[in-house]
């Protein structure tokens, strides 16, 4: 967010002490030697203690090779890959370029050599006016429905604007970025993202997206566990016949109950608001183990819309399915493999090994009371006439089979109009309240959910009068956004910064200082955040801000710098770094700070605004008005600018 700048003389800007800064969205191995009673509490599984490590797939190769062939071809298998011309599955030719009309920016794909580039360049007529080239360090998806595209800096990594819809054989922005939410090179891929479509990576845990290893597509592991101790007892010779008992170095998922089945694929399948119990990680839960242990997943409701579905919700709709909820009551306990072999894509399994697992349980199909001209046009395919393809609310361009096994219906009109009626736990019945209120918040600042929510959250903490850690946390989170900062801040008075362990509630609490013009308060609170998280980029850019703004310029400087050692791809930093440079009237320097951020993003309004700022200085009233006129052109009911620019020059 934005720090809001009073109505002054142009003349007076460079003492108003303006530094870039936006309001931050929440985008997270084991040493010990493994023994013999190496379980957890309630846990058979040797390979449950966290001290086991993974092995990963081409170890799992070696014994398992004919599985391993196999299973590189599911889409899983093929999920996330280095990026080659092997693994696109893309087309490109010359007019692959799409177009964002809100931002009036284009964007093309291209190969040098064997290196995939991705540009974004902006066109005054037939003059490119602005160029970006990013490298694709990663593709992500399979391929079977979308190749989206990473870059990584230094461990960081981000998603790129651009990505290939493979059913409609096109080009076109990612999920997510339409309809003027372009947010171009700058969405951090953290580990709940990554974790889904890849091996189970290493993280940073101080950052938000920094990883220090990352696999090549999902693996074993991820449903089977993490496979030291059994890679370890079978070199050692210790063998078990699998025929008479199970072995309990590895979680074969066909020997747990129904429920413990369904949790390891809903890990991914069940898409939605994820909210981590207290002291757990997105990497602590581990097949075998009960999900709810670890998260609670929350959906928003809609009156009158449960047709609607979104692209990972397969676990979620086949729970709504009328067959799944009476299989309750028999011994054929519909779960997903009861119809899938994870082993096998789907591409080859063919329709009739899904029609028969319908068969197994409704009379080899006997009892099917639809026309026959229907049946033969359909070639007697249950999944055709039952799971029918549709498209999804969050994916583009794209269909997917719908899990809710259901009758055929006719087509009927669904309103545009959807009326919020709250949110729910699909995984845990009984989520409690403090979790309800943590999804509530992450709903409305992560997935720009409705505002009311606000009130609902307001409403439990006014119920509850509890001045606990995680309350006082809560309280500050809902005035934080809120923007009710002075609420937040008598919150903040009950405690120390050095009290708290997490960052994000020092870097509100700073916020909330620096939007109340107290930037001296702000200091300890985004210093601590720092400590707490210190490879969090955003983190390090606040506080060197602040470090600037309140005279500390040197000790700023060196933090900027070293930000962008570790990832020069941060038009914030060069802002904030330019506007130091300034402070010390190192013009030249300031102009290539400013430069280096407008070469990132042409149309970051700070930068133009402070830049217009210095050349103004210099005497060049020219390019400070054009600099200016670029801001309304992107923020036209941007007053103060206007009359900023009214107030110079004109010679």
């Amino acid at each position: 967010m934005k720090r809001e700048t009073n109505p002054l003389h142009f003349s007076f800007l460079l003492r108003l002490g303006i530094l870039s800064g936006i309001f931050l969205v929440l985008t997270l191995s084991w040493f010990c030697q493994p023994g013999e009673n190496a379980t957890t509490e309630s846990s058979p599984f040797l390979n449950h203690h966290d001290s086991v490590n993974y092995v990963g797939k081409q170890t799992c190769r070696s014994c398992h090779s004919d599985i391993y062939s196999s299973f590189i071809r599911t889409g899983m298998g093929s999920s996330f890959e280095r990026a080659t011309r092997t693994k696109s599955a893309a087309e490109f030719k010359r007019h692959s370029v799409v177009y964002d009309k809100f931002n009036n920016l284009s964007y093309f794909p291209f190969w040098k050599n064997d290196t995939m580039y991705i540009m974004e360049f902006r066109l005054a007529g037939k003059d490119t006016i602005h160029k970006r080239v990013e490298r694709v360090d990663y593709i992500i998806g399979s391929g079977q429905h979308t190749n989206s595209h990473l870059m990584e800096v230094n461990g960081y990594v981000y998603q790129l604007p651009l990505t290939w819809y493979a059913q409609k054989k096109q080009w076109d922005l990612p999920p997510g970025f339409e309809e003027g939410r372009n947010v171009r090179f700058n969405r951090s891929i953290g580990f709940e993202c990554m974790s889904c479509h890849n091996a189970m990576p290493v993280m940073d845990e101080h950052s938000g997206n920094k990883f220090s290893s990352i696999g090549d597509g999902i693996d074993c592991e991820r449903c089977h566990g993490p496979g030291e101790v059994h890679v370890q007892r079978k070199l050692a010779g210790i063998r078990v016949d699998i025929a008479k008992e199970a072995d309990y170095t590895i979680v074969n998922p066909r020997r747990l109950s129904w429920e413990l089945q369904i949790d390891i694929c809903q890990r991914c399948h069940l898409q939605g608001n994820a909210v981590l119990k207290e002291g757990k990680k997105f990497n602590d839960f581990r097949p075998g183990q009960k999900l709810s242990d670890y998260m609670d997943i929350y959906m928003p409701r809609y009156s009158g819309r449960d047709d609607e579905m979104i692209m990972a919700s397969h676990a979620q709709r086949l729970q709504m399915s009328k067959c799944f909820l009476q299989s309750a009551s028999s011994d054929k306990k519909l779960s997903c493999i009861t119809c899938h072999n994870p082993h096998v894509s789907v591409q080859v399994t063919g329709k009739e090994v899904f029609n028969q697992s319908c068969k197994s349980c409704h009379n080899n199909g006997d009892n099917c009371k639809e026309k026959m001209s229907v049946r033969l046009q359909a070639k007697d395919n249950c999944v055709q006439c039952h799971m029918p393809r549709s498209g999804t609310i969050d994916i583009p361009h794209v269909t997917v089979t719908d899990h809710r096994i259901s009758k055929p219906v006719k087509a009927h009109v669904v309103s545009d109009i959807k009326t919020f009626a709250g949110i729910y736990c699909i995984n845990n019945p009984r989520s409690n309240m403090e979790m309800r209120m943590q999804a509530l918040l992450a709903y409305r600042e992560k997935f720009e959910g409705e505002i009311s929510v606000l009130d609902s959250v307001a409403g439990y903490l006014n119920a509850i009068q509890d001045h606990s850690t995680l309350h006082n946390a809560m309280s500050i989170h809902l005035n934080y956004l809120k923007k009710e900062y002075s609420k937040v801040i008598v919150e903040s008075k009950r405690s120390q910064p050095d009290q708290w362990s997490d960052p994000w509630v020092c870097y509100r609490i700073g916020q909330s200082y620096q939007n109340t013009n107290e930037p001296v308060q702000a200091l300890s609170w985004y210093k601590r955040a720092c400590s707490l998280a210190p490879s969090n980029l955003e983190f390090g850019n606040k506080y060197a801000a602040i470090l600037i703004e309140t005279g500390a310029l040197d000790e700023g400087i060196k933090l900027l710098q070293d930000l962008l050692k570790r990832n020069n791809r941060q038009t914030e930093v060069y802002t904030n770094l330019g506007f130091a440079y300034v402070k010390q009237y190192k013009y030249t320097e300031a102009l290539e700070a400013y430069h280096a951020a407008l070469q990132l993003d042409p149309d970051h309004i700070q930068t133009l605004f402070n830049k217009a700022a210095l050349v103004n200085i210099q005497g060049d009233q020219k390019l400070a008005r054009k600099l200016l006129q670029r801001i309304l052109e992107k923020d036209p009911g941007n007053e103060y600018v206007r009359q900023i620019m009214q107030s110079i020059p004109t010679r």
